[in-house]
């Protein structure tokens, strides 16, 4: 005979042990992701005040030693005595996020909530605010109220509707439809939060005395809903203080969700499942709980990486249209340039194999002319002269074209798919026993030759993508940082556009910039080229960016030069590294010598060296800008 009391409960017990667990799991995410928004930090101080209250509960509703029930059940009232404030926190940091600041009243009762919060936690730890716990005719063991519990009531009441009023008024001054909706959310989740964790047994223990099977029912469906208003409260939560899309934010977040509380969920119920019919199963429960965990877990996650894409595409990205797949396909269909590199090697291998030599080059024709992409049996001199005019004079109407001679090589060309431009060169080491090619050679030199072709169409393709993405990265991050600000607060649409916030990998750029200051890809196609300083400098640099971006670099390491004469004394130190290593080119050993510090210590300063420069840039560049 099923105990229907029992089995109520165990899933009472699983909601609050769940309730714990999506507490902590939403907190660690805070942590994670966008901790320095205001919003976001007083709703993770929220969410350590619930993870500690059903903690409390879950742990004390588990055991049967009297002395541990008292201990967990005061360990729980901390997080309800700090609930209070945290909310009033929330609220304001919210009020404030929709462009109504403190000016003065509410950081003081704020301030003044969290000081009463902690005297109440004084009078817990000296035992006043709850008396001793009742376990002998009590349904549920609760401990009994004292004078300062009433006292507590009536500030824990009034602290709710402050924090409700607050968000009120935020609700009031959203105009966006959806930012009301979200603002709605946090207003019921607030509401239903506070009543949920109220302490109910210190005014319902003769209610659940008497009727004891509707009293858990109700307590099942209120922790029910408290787990269903932290989920939207932490659904509205993430889109504060993130510059990402809507699409984004709900995809991450509902990832998150599956990963961890609704996981644990799944592996809570299954343990209690195992516990119930242990009878029937023939194996101590002991020694079911570890096998049930790791099936449960195990199972869990490999259903989530099966269906998410699904859900994903379903459920969140409704309206997006094909684009949204095909924007989050893109980096599964761009080829690195170290995979292309990698197919040109095996295409030159093949050939070479074919004809028995141990030298060969793919070379690539670029707007600055000849590039040796790969090569065989070690790098030459090439010297491409006039070739491409001679090439081009020999191809017939149909694109087609015999193996010309080129000193010891044999060249063939390779033409674009529709055979209408020359994009490079196949060299193979030409023999003196192979003057006449046999038509299976030439055979398989056309379709090796193709691959090669269309290898090197794709790798100009991919370079021209990733040149309009990198144009395109800073003004999507600002239109992302404006929709995301003025998602509650539509004062910022008025702000300017130029206020420049230099990427995190900032450094990096000035880094690879110094180290190919006279001349390198790293220098010619740095992101920093497209600094306003750098853009309004071009005129007097012969409208060169490569002249002007040079000059910036100059500009920014003489800065960091100290006055006076040039000496090797300590404060001449990262000025000496940058002139020395970037712009002398000298070798670290030598460096290092001259500068009398190991190498382990030049690097480190020479961290330093390239933040200051990079700092100096930056104000450089928001001069420009007239920030």
């Amino acid at each position: 005979m099923i105990d229907i009391e029992q089995m109520l409960r165990a899933i009472n017990q699983i909601f609050e042990a769940g309730i714990a667990i999506t507490a902590l799991s939403l907190f660690l995410r805070s942590l994670s992701f966008n901790l320095r928004d205001r919003v976001s930090q007083s709703f993770a101080v929220v969410l350590a005040c619930v993870m500690v209250i059903f903690s409390g509960e879950a742990i004390s509703g588990a055991l049967i030693e009297s002395d541990l029930i008292s201990f967990w059940q005061r360990f729980q009232w901390i997080g309800i005595i700090f609930l209070p404030p945290a909310l009033q926190h929330f609220s304001d940091s919210l009020l404030a996020t929709t462009g109504r600041p403190s000016r003065g009243r509410r950081h003081k009762v704020i301030l003044s909530s969290y000081i009463i919060s902690s005297l109440f936690l004084g009078t817990l730890l000296l035992g006043y605010l709850i008396g001793p716990t009742i376990f002998e005719g009590a349904v549920y063991p609760h401990p009994t109220p004292t004078p300062f519990s009433v006292i507590f009531t009536f500030y824990y009441l009034v602290s709710i509707v402050l924090a409700s009023v607050g968000i009120w008024r935020a609700y009031r001054r959203t105009k966006l439809r959806v930012s009301r909706r979200r603002i709605t959310y946090l207003l019921i989740g607030v509401i239903f939060l506070a009543i949920g964790s109220y302490p109910y047994m210190q005014l319902g223990s003769s209610f659940a005395q008497q009727f004891s099977l509707i009293f858990i029912s109700l307590v099942i469906f209120g922790n029910l809903g408290i787990f269903l208003c932290l989920l939207l409260m932490a659904y509205a939560v993430a889109f504060f203080g993130v510059p990402w899309p809507d699409r984004i934010v709900r995809s991450r977040l509902l990832k998150w969700l599956l990963r961890g509380p609704i996981t644990v969920f799944v592996m809570l119920f299954l343990i209690t499942l195992a516990n119930q019919i242990k009878d029937y199963l023939g194996a101590p429960y002991m020694v079911a709980i570890p096998i049930v965990s790791v099936i449960s877990v195990m199972f869990s996650e490999h259903i989530i990486t099966l269906i998410f894409p699904y859900i994903d595409r379903w459920l969140l990205q409704r309206g997006e249209g094909d684009h949204y797949y095909l924007l989050q396909t893109l980096s599964e269909r761009l080829i690195s340039a170290g995979d292309l590199r990698q197919f040109l090697e095996a295409i030159l291998a093949g050939v070479c194999d074919q004809f028995q030599v141990s030298k060969g080059f793919v070379a690539a024709l670029e707007d600055e002319g000849w590039e040796i992409v790969v090569h065989a049996g070690g790098q030459e001199q090439y010297e491409f002269g006039e070739i491409k005019e001679v090439l081009q004079s020999d191809v017939d109407l149909n694109g087609n074209l015999s193996l010309l001679v080129w000193g010891d090589y044999w060249i063939y060309p390779l033409f674009n798919l529709e055979h209408s431009e020359l994009i490079g060169l196949l060299g193979i080491l030409r023999r003196i026993d192979n003057e006449h090619l046999e038509d299976d050679l030439i055979d398989a030199l056309r379709v090796l030759g193709q691959r090669a072709a269309m290898a090197l169409e794709d790798r100009k393709l991919q370079r021209s993508v990733i040149l309009s993405l990198q144009e395109l990265s800073p003004k999507v991050a600002l239109i992302q940082r404006l929709r995301a600000a003025f998602r509650y607060n539509q004062s910022e649409v008025l702000k300017g556009l130029d206020n420049f916030e230099p990427p995190k990998d900032f450094s990096q750029w000035v880094k690879d910039a110094l180290s190919h200051y006279w001349g390198g890809p790293k220098l010619t196609e740095s992101p920093l080229l497209d600094l306003q300083v750098v853009q309004e400098s071009l005129q007097d640099h012969d409208n060169l960016p490569v002249n002007a971006l040079r000059n910036i670099l100059r500009t920014a390491v003489e800065q960091v030069r100290p006055s006076g004469d040039r000496k090797f004394t300590s404060e001449w130190t990262l000025y000496n590294i940058l002139e020395m290593k970037f712009l002398e080119g000298r070798k670290v050993k030598e460096i290092a010598k001259r500068l009398a510090v190991s190498e382990a210590d030049l690097y480190r300063k020479q961290r330093v060296a390239i933040e200051a420069v990079a700092n100096s840039i930056i104000e450089m560049e928001m001069k420009a800008r007239g920030s």
